[in-house]
């Protein structure tokens, strides 16, 4: 533990133009549970991480992006299959799955509803 108490990453908050429609593509797309604290949802659930969907109004200087500010990666069983689920549901793969032998994983990524870039890896030798 940190010597300042840190103690894990808790809430990872995405920019959406349109709330509802990104409401949908992380809990129906991508099938992630609701984040609660207390009674109130405020997110949905990915690990031990809350992905918190922050409204963007006009005039205020979070938008959706692309770029890598930050750069979110989520570990999965195997990126190849993710990739392959992912665009049988229809999101848009930004970068597809590039193996790396050398530091032995694989590596893509895709665009959620909103157009924020999420990055996705697994082991190389992760089962098919």
């Amino acid at each position: 533990m940190s010597t300042l108490g840190f103690q894990r990453l808790k809430v990872v908050a995405l920019a959406a133009s349109d709330l509802a429609r990104a409401r949908r593509f992380y809990g129906e797309t991508l099938a992630l549970p609701p984040a609660f604290e207390g009674k109130r949802q405020v997110g949905y659930t990915l690990g031990n991480v809350i992905v918190m969907l922050k409204s963007v109004p006009d005039g205020w200087y979070a938008r959706p992006s692309t770029e890598l500010n930050p750069r979110i990666t989520v570990a999965t069983d195997h990126a190849p299959d993710t990739e392959r689920e992912l665009v049988a549901r229809g999101v848009t793969i930004a970068d597809p799955v590039r193996p790396y032998p050398e530091e032995g994983f694989y590596v893509g990524s895709f665009l959620d509803s909103e157009g924020n870039k999420l990055w996705f890896c697994s082991p190389a030798d992760a089962p098919t």
